[in-house]
């Protein structure tokens, strides 16, 4: 088949159901997908006869309502469509009410209080503006996959999508509300757009196997570095290995027969890491694409004898993997009201919305860290290879300099379009963009779009999504009213860019987010620096956060302070793993293997005096062994000890407080010990796979 025909063909798409509704139930379903409208059961039933007819014929057997619990991941049961006739027989059937309705069990899933473990009852309801699609595993077998929203008895979200699709409309209505107020009559609906690019890591699932701390926590919480790393900058861009092409092959079948326009691939900077990024698509659409892109990422890597790891920080001592949100907003008449145009500084809607923006990002900084929260991002942000705890915004030098002028009340005049010259004649000259690309900036402006790079490559982007798309909706707002109560336009929105500047423009950084002087810097401009997660996620329940979501009904109170509870547990619940992932290794694997070579020693350093030879290479590296091994041991039992008076804590914080400042500090320092102990033991009696297999055996 051609790509063209591998496109979609997995998805109940626009051309299927043009192709198999009748008319009016097409347009029906058009209507309520592009204006909001609440779905009739008769359409619904017609469209879910013709999805059961569409599923059949490619060979699917069971339906499954498919949610994004507040677990991170996503949920699914599965039910045939096979129901019993009087006969003893059976028949095919599948309702408008089974399609736009499911009950799963919500007693497991994570609430938050939002509802008692006995209560068992939850509903899943069908997003009809993200189109079902046919899941094919390994053997063969087929399911219809409705994406759903997930909520309570009592309508409490008790997931990702719900609040998503809060915020879509929320931002929705405010920029309309600035459209109109500037004089567009052609625009009903402004939608949030997103291309999440995603980092990943593959290693060969023998070596995988074979490391406890990678198969239960998804990171390595031991390991020497291997000789050599990433300090050469050959992987990032290189040529791609035939194994690995392979598997890059067949991923772009699976995702793009789910319509997913995975569109670009390359080798990242870290060996064995690896980049997949698509075309942007609506918010809602971009974040269930994710999530299967992750889920697909790794069934297909276990297929070519791989493991894809998805962790932040699977490695010490290389870069770890992050999730570029790059987000926009566009009209539904085809503006992009981030573009700049050829001449930004004329462009008074562009500038508005850029003002709203900066005046959000530096309002809500608090609340954008907190999306990144959470255990495993710890271990990267601000490590040299993601942008720091602190939230700034690049915007380029034209355009602050645009901005700079109109807050003193100077002249701006426009630009003609420059090129690019690099002194080869056979080279063209090639047009200059707006702004250069700030690979270190959290939040940095690349043309016609804003870049949110703090998100963990693990994380879902419904979080980080909910947050810009309220933010925004807040600061569109508040400019809309002030468009609204003025006939002098332009000068009103001349005076609200210079003010949101002068108030605002601290948040604008333009250099160098690795520096050691940037946090001093941001330290005398004000702006926060938050740097774990535990404190962070607090941003959830301050009285600015609740009353903003309250306000825009994305979150009510009660569902942020659930997720707080949630996300502050799931955080000491990860370090609790890693911890007795450690010392289960350290018992069981490495001062086993460290005995066994010190018992080795010593029987080399008798045999040697037996035969009246000195053994002072043996005994200097037994002193080493004995010593590293008792300090080992000793760091061992505090370990032990920390982790077991953090998991009798009571209180969430306090627990998951104990676990940041005791735990994981009591594991870095066995770490020390144990990897230490790696450089000094032979490699065919070290116990686990090495930082040289799992990176460069590939």
């Amino acid at each position: 088949m051609e790509l063209t025909e591998v496109f979609g063909s997995n998805v109940f798409n626009d051309k299927v159901m043009k192709e198999r509704l009748f008319r009016p139930v097409y347009k029906a379903l058009r209507e309520t997908i592009e204006k909001d409208l609440p779905l009739r059961p008769d359409v619904a039933d017609v469209v879910a006869n013709a999805m059961k007819d569409w599923a059949l014929e490619k060979g699917a057997t069971h339906y499954t309502h498919w949610f994004q619990p507040l677990t991170g991941i996503t949920a699914e049961k599965h039910d045939s469509f096979i129901s019993s006739t009087a006969d003893g027989g059976v028949t095919v059937e599948f309702s408008g009410k089974q399609l736009i309705q499911g009950e799963p069990d919500a007693s497991s899933f994570p609430s938050g209080g939002l509802r008692s473990t006995f209560e068992a009852r939850g509903y899943t309801a069908w997003d009809c503006t993200s189109p079902a699609i046919l899941k094919t595993d390994e053997a063969g077998n087929v399911t219809l996959t409705i994406p759903t929203a997930f909520y309570s008895y009592n309508g409490e979200a008790l997931d990702k999508k719900t609040p998503l699709l809060r915020s879509m409309k929320a931002v929705s209505k405010q920029a309309l509300r600035v459209l109109k107020a500037l004089g567009n009559r052609t625009s009903t609906k402004v939608t949030s757009t997103v291309g999440p690019e995603q980092e990943y890591f593959l290693v060969d699932k023998e070596f995988y196997l074979d490391r406890i701390d990678l198969m239960l926590t998804g990171r390595t919480i031991f390991g020497a570095p291997a000789p050599k790393g990433q300090e050469l900058e050959d992987q990032y861009f290189g040529a791609i290995k035939d194994r690995v092409s392979d598997y890059m092959h067949d991923l772009n079948t699976e995702l793009w027969k789910m319509g997913i326009t995975s569109k670009t691939q390359h080798n990242e900077v870290a060996p064995a890491q690896y980049e997949m990024a698509p075309i942007f698509a609506t918010t809602n659409i971009a974040t269930d694409h994710n999530q299967l892109v992750m889920e697909t990422m790794q069934k297909v890597a276990l297929r070519h004898n791989l493991v894809c790891l998805l962790h932040e920080k699977p490695y010490a001592g290389i870069n770890g993997s992050g999730k570029h949100n790059n987000w926009s907003l566009s009209t539904d008449d085809g503006i992009n009201l981030l573009e700049p145009g050829r001449t930004p500084s004329e462009n008074v809607k562009f500038l508005l919305v850029l003002s709203a923006l900066i005046k959000a990002v530096d309002t809500h900084a608090d609340i954008l860290r907190a999306t990144c929260a959470h255990a495993g991002n710890d271990h990267r942000l601000g490590a040299n290879e993601a942008p720091p705890a602190i939230i700034s915004v690049f915007m380029g030098d034209e355009l602050t300099d645009i901005l700079e002028k109109i807050s003193k009340g100077q002249k701006v005049s426009a630009k003609g379009a420059q090129f690019v010259h690099v002194g080869v004649d056979t080279l063209p000259a090639i047009p200059k963009d707006n702004t250069d690309r700030n690979r270190t900036s959290p939040f940095a402006f690349t043309g016609n779009k804003f870049e949110f790079r703090m998100v963990g490559s693990a994380q879902s982007i419904a979080g980080c999504n909910v947050a810009l798309n309220t933010i925004a909706a807040e600061a569109l707002d508040e400019i809309a009213t002030r468009l609204e109560q003025t006939k002098d336009k332009n000068a009103e929105a001349a005076e609200i860019i210079r003010e949101t500047y002068k108030k605002h423009g601290r948040v604008i950084f333009n250099g160098n987010n690795y520096s050691a002087e940037w946090p001093k810097e941001a330290a005398r401009r004000g702006l926060p620096n938050v740097t774990n997660a535990v404190d962070a996620l607090k941003a959830f329940i301050t009285d600015k956060s609740i009353k903003l979501f309250e306000k825009y009904e994305v979150l009510s109170h009660k569902e942020m302070h659930s997720r707080y509870d949630i996300y502050v547990e799931t955080y000491a619940k990860q370090i609790h793993i890693e911890a007795m992932a450690a010392i289960d290794m350290v018992k069981k694997q490495f001062i086993p293997a460290v005995a066994e070579y010190g018992t080795f020693l010593a029987e080399s350093i008798a045999s040697f005096k037996a035969a009246a030879v000195s053994a002072p290479v043996q005994e200097d590296l037994l002193k080493k062994l004995g010593a590293l091994l008792a300090s080992a041991y000793k760091n061992l039992g505090k370990l032990e000890a920390a982790t077991a008076k953090a998991r009798e804590t009571v209180g969430t914080v306090k627990k998951a407080e104990m676990y940041r400042d005791q735990v994981a500090t009591a594991m870095q320092v066995l770490r020390t010990d144990i990897d230490a102990l790696e450089m000094i033991v032979p490699g065919d009696m070290w116990p686990v796979p090495t930082y040289a297999d799992l990176l460069f055996k590939l």
